[in-house]
């Protein structure tokens, strides 16, 4: 089960079970997902045909910006997991000190954001990393300022790869 919040904190339920079917809200639906490339989907639910694209996706702050039928939205994804840490009060990185930031997954890396010795707040671009065809934006996980940066534009990084350390 996954919640999915929209920019205005309006929020769903959604589930998938092992014969395919999909559940939102506690109401079963059934679609019919097509993809066409690694970011664009056609889906047709309750007879209508929609065209979507992912243009953004954000591993580490667990959000995906969406095109559906021409329209931009912002998603925040919480697993099952999510939302019992945030229930017991445990929020993943908010409280935390940052030491560094590591690679979410493999790629290339496109363009750093960020030098040496700058004061970076949670959410600041820190730099795009292309992993299958998709650039991901990574942000700085929570105040700090940059020690050392581990990597050159251009570079192929793999997955936990330290990027930037921070004082």
């Amino acid at each position: 089960m996954l919640k999915i919040f929209f920019k205005n904190d309006k929020a769903f339920e959604l589930s998938k079970d092992a014969s395919g079917s999909y559940t939102i809200n506690n109401e079963n639906k059934q679609f019919d997902i097509s993809e066409i490339s690694e970011e664009q989907f056609h889906i047709i639910a309750d007879n209508k045909s929609f065209s979507a694209e992912i243009i953004e996706h954000n591993p580490l702050e667990k959000t995906f910006t969406v095109k559906v039928n021409g329209k931009v939205t912002t998603l925040k994804v919480k697993s099952e997991m999510d939302l019992l840490l945030e229930k017991m009060g445990i929020n993943n990185m908010a409280t935390q000190a940052i030491k560094d930031i590591k690679a979410p997954m493999p790629g290339k890396i496109l363009t750093i954001t960020c030098k040496v010795g700058d004061e970076l707040k949670k959410g600041d671009k820190v730099l795009i990393l292309e992993a299958m065809k998709m650039e991901n934006i990574l942000k700085s996980p929570g105040d700090g300022k940059v020690k050392s940066i581990k990597v050159e534009t251009g570079d192929n990084v793999e997955k936990n790869q330290i990027l930037i350390v921070f004082e």
